[in-house]
């Protein structure tokens, strides 16, 4: 429920309901751009082209990704065929509950199921600004901000390939929304990491929001979901949990693209990364999701799951570059927490993507320790580091973007209603 009034010499202002994680407004934050102002004609006008743009683009060309689920949605029906025989030249190493979903794709025609996913994921990409900005108790300009977010590498390469991460992210956020406002959860994070495993780290996020309720619901979603696959794929199951869902030698994990440490070390030390490595994704791990809980713990829900979904790019050994959709919130949470400058240099991080430019043909100049190319070449890993390093160090101060309630208020799930200025 919004109202709003506007009195002479006074800024119009609008009411929010608050939730049981309430938010304050900060100076120098940001609400709604108006469409009708000549900044917000010119953002519509850029997203139409994007838009435009992407289903051009899903009209002339067959994404790689999109065309290995739908072969993927295929070939479960043969059972282990889905992992003993490539689909596309390459393999398909979601599992199997993800082909199952794929399936019925594989029915229609080809055509139809790019363009609809193409501008689905669009769709989905907008939802998770729009569900960001209720996280944080804000009406977000989800025209520019959508407009700004098409440009960036991970996106566009998403949108390329055809993956699911967007659909995933939306998924997600969402399920943290719910549970953060005291409603049921769980679902779709379980969905979601039925569907791709690194979801997962989200049970202990829920853990650490002490909503155990839902962490339960994640779990016996992803276990039920399983459970369907293997009564529908019994042969492809018992490969994929046998130990296909950690080789990492099918998807090339040395590759540029692969921004996970795992991928860093096997560059910088040709391949040859040890038992040792474990160590390394336990250090990302604990201190990603210590700085995801002391923000649970302010109320800020928002900036602690940005925080889980960075750390879980640290921990998994294949972290590609469209993976990291998860700069779109990392963004979002340093302009409303007034970090511009910050937020700038993650846009240019993330929009030029400079590792493309670096040595990456497989010759010599991709692996083995270059100075600063090798820098240029792991920038979105060091990115990521740098966020939860910021994240970290503001913790010394008691901002966040969330206020602090009563216990009682968080409970019972009531809500209350706080002004935030919008824009004239």
């Amino acid at each position: 429920m919004a109202a709003r009034r506007t009195t002479a010499g006074q800024r119009r202002v609008s009411t929010v309901v608050r939730g049981p994680m309430s938010v304050r407004p900060r100076p120098g934050s940001f609400d709604r751009v108006q469409i009708k102002t000549f900044p917000g004609r010119v953002a519509a006008a850029v997203l139409a082209l994007e838009v435009l743009a992407v289903t051009c683009f899903a009209f002339a060309w067959r994404p790689l990704d999109l065309w290995i689920y739908v072969l993927g949605g295929r070939a479960v029906g043969d059972d282990a065929t889905l992992y003993t025989q490539q689909q596309a030249e390459h393999w398909f190493t979601y599992p199997p509950f993800a082909a199952i979903l794929f399936d019925p794709l594989s029915a229609l025609p080809f055509l139809g199921v790019r363009v609809a996913w193409e501008l689905a994921c669009v769709a989905a990409l907008a939802w998770v600004i729009v569900v960001a900005g209720r996280l944080a108790g804000r009406q977000l300009p989800v025209v520019p901000l959508l407009a700004a977010a098409l440009i960036l590498e991970p996106v566009w390469h998403t949108l390329f390939l055809g993956q699911v991460n967007l659909f995933l992210l939306a998924l997600i956020l969402t399920d943290v929304w719910l549970v953060s406002r005291g409603r049921c959860g769980g679902f779709l994070i379980g969905a979601a990491a039925a569907i791709k495993l690194t979801p997962a780290i989200f049970i202990v996020f829920l853990l650490l929001g002490r909503r155990y309720r839902a962490a339960a619901i994640a779990s016996s979603t992803f276990v039920a979901c399983g459970l369907v696959a293997y009564l529908a794929a019994p042969a492809a199951s018992r490969l994929y949990w046998s130990g296909l869902f950690r080789d990492t030698t099918r998807v090339g994990a040395s590759y540029i693209g692969n921004q996970s440490p795992f991928g860093a070390l096997n560059r910088l030390l040709d391949m040859h990364v040890g038992s040792w490595y474990l160590a390394i994704p336990l250090f990302f791990g604990l201190g990603g999701l210590l700085v995801a809980r002391a923000y649970l713990r302010r109320g800020d829900w928002l900036t602690a799951a940005v925080a889980t979904g960075v750390t879980g790019l640290l921990v998994s050994p294949i972290s590609w570059t469209h993976h990291w959709i998860w700069v779109v919130p990392a963004l979002l949470v340093l302009l409303l927490r007034g970090a511009h400058r910050w937020a700038a240099l993650g846009f240019l991080v993330y929009a030029l993507a400079p590792m493309w430019f670096t040595p990456h043909d497989g010759g010599p100049g991709e692996y083995g320790p270059h100075g600063l190319i090798t820098l240029i070449a792991n920038s979105y890993l060091l990115a990521g580091v740098a966020f939860l390093g910021y994240l970290g160090w503001t913790l010394r101060s008691d901002t966040s973007l969330a206020g602090r309630v009563p216990a009682s208020s968080a409970s019972s799930g009531s809500s209350t209603v706080e002004k935030v200025p919008a824009a004239l």
